[in-house]
């Protein structure tokens, strides 16, 4: 094949640096954010805490300076919903990844200042700030036992078989290795026998919590039990039922269990309701691992007769552009210190402007996020309704890779509490009129009807497509399936009960 030369004409889009960090900040929840601008302050020295200032920083400077006293930019005004125009909505001013210049001159008219609140961290007057309850590392289930264990007496040796003891427990407060593996682990030299293991095993489980260091759920079980005042009633009975029919109870053969221990129903009834204020996981008790806090990205309240959504001011910290370091820019030197700041002030006013589309797109999108699901807010999860990335992209001019971003890891604060933007996106079945109806909303009617269902008779998958259909909600049992296992329901065998 002979080579030639070809002349091409296309279209590309390059993603230039300013483009591709603006998109990187869209996409980070409050807390990487507040890092994200930390590390530019320390990185760049024309960036500045709004509140570390001093009020002398906006003099003049020398003949040449670059000295914009540019307004400040202030975070986008709530919006009210009766207020709402979707088709101005997607009018808006240009798209905020629309293609940047790739030069910034140094005496530009954009804003300097990206103003929102303070960060989270607390301010010299706040008195009610306290440091240990949020740096303070959660307690774990081991060093609660081992805190415990110096409260009692012990020889060396049995001091060793605890703390081994106490190394193979789970967090969920069970025993995960044999005895025998854990003779296996001390030292030979020390000669310990088994019953010595299993007479320590005794002594931490009477530990708090109750039923920590079981080797089994009938274990746990009794163990809590055996805690109980000898007069509660049918306490023998629950023990036996625990300790030889534990197996029976789980597949709720009630008819069996009552043959098996020559109970009567409601005296069965009785004995399974004392079963069931057990905690079959007392481990959980115990607090292990640090705290995870979110922090709201938008707002969500009622006035009167309006739904007003507003960004939270507390979810960024506000920087600005050094106005001392910026004075000192001179437009027609060239020298290495005079385009170091100019550099550096270029950078700063593109993040302050990433920073700023960043706000503008969050708002946008949960405006119109909270205009379609205006009914949730006002009746519930059962009045959600369908909608997908393409209804917001197309709303506010975007497209759904922009709206993906901003929608993961950001939280909305509402009256009926607080969710990831991404809860509000829900695919949809078909309803008998040719309607559509969102799987939000269908898993809000199965845990509904769950809760109100006869505990001797339980809905099957069968029986909820049944009554769903009567609403006019085409939905397969399979799905009704996926739906009841996605809300942690168990399956009708197992929420037989006796009342």
């Amino acid at each position: 094949m002979k080579p030639t030369l070809v002349l091409k004409m296309g279209q590309q889009l390059t993603m230039t640096p300013q483009l591709q960090q603006a998109i990187r900040l869209l996409q980070l929840s409050s807390l990487d954010l507040q890092q994200e601008v930390q590390e530019a302050l320390e990185a760049n020295p024309m960036l500045e805490m709004a509140d570390e200032a001093d009020d002398d920083h906006g003099g003049s400077g020398s003949d040449g300076a670059d000295n914009d006293d540019a307004p400040a930019v202030s975070v986008p005004e709530p919006v009210e919903m009766d207020a709402i125009d979707q088709h101005s909505q997607a009018a808006e001013e240009g798209n905020w990844n629309e293609q940047i210049p790739s030069d910034l001159p140094v005496d530009t008219q954009w804003e300097d200042v990206y103003q929102t609140s303070a960060s989270s961290l607390p301010s010299g007057d706040d008195d009610d700030w306290d440091f240990t309850s949020r740096t303070g590392t959660g307690e774990t289930l081991q060093s609660h036992l081992e805190w415990q264990l110096n409260l009692i007496p012990l020889s060396e040796t049995d001091q060793l078989i605890a703390l081994s003891i106490i190394d193979a427990i789970n967090a969920d407060g069970y025993l995960e290795e044999s005895l025998e593996e854990i003779l296996a682990s001390i030292d030979p030299e020390r000669e310990v026998e088994l019953d010595e293991i299993e007479m320590v095993l005794h002594r931490i489980q009477q530990f708090e919590p109750v039923g920590v260091g079981a080797r089994d759920l009938s274990e746990c079980l009794l163990l809590q039990l055996r805690q109980l005042p000898a007069d509660t009633p049918l306490l023998e009975q629950a023990q036996k039922v625990v300790r030889d029919h534990l197996g029976l109870l789980g597949s709720r053969d009630f008819s069996q269990l009552m043959r098996r221990t020559r109970l009567k129903e409601d005296q069965l009834g009785r004995v399974i309701a004392l079963i069931q204020t057990l905690n079959p996981r007392p481990g959980s008790e115990i607090a292990s691992g640090e705290p995870e806090y979110v922090i709201p990205d938008v707002i969500v309240r009622r006035d009167s007769n309006r739904w007003i959504v507003e960004l939270n001011q507390e979810s960024v910290p506000k920087i600005r552009v050094n106005s001392q370091y910026a004075s000192m820019v001179r437009r027609a030197d060239s020298s290495t210190d005079n385009t170091y700041l100019r550099n550096n002030l270029q950078e700063a006013r593109w993040f302050i402007k990433s920073l700023q589309s960043r706000n503008e797109t969050l708002m946008k999108v949960a405006t119109q996020i909270v205009e379609h699901q205006r009914e949730f807010l006002e009746y519930g999860e059962e009045a959600m309704k369908p909608l997908v990335l393409h209804d917001i992209a197309e709303a506010v001019g975007m497209h759904e890779s922009t709206i993906s971003r901003v929608t993961t890891q950001k939280f909305m604060h509402t009256p009926r509490g607080i969710f990831e933007l991404k809860y509000f996106f829900s695919s949809h079945v078909g309803t008998s009129e040719g309607g559509e109806f969102s799987s939000t909303a269908i898993r809000a009617l199965i845990k509904k009807l769950v809760s109100t269902e006869n505990p001797k008779k339980p809905l099957s998958d069968s029986k909820i497509a049944g009554l769903l259909e009567e609403q006019g909600i085409d939905v397969a049992r399979r799905t009704i399936a996926k739906y009841r296992e996605s809300l942690n329901i168990a399956p009708s065998s197992e929420r037989k009960r006796i009342v």
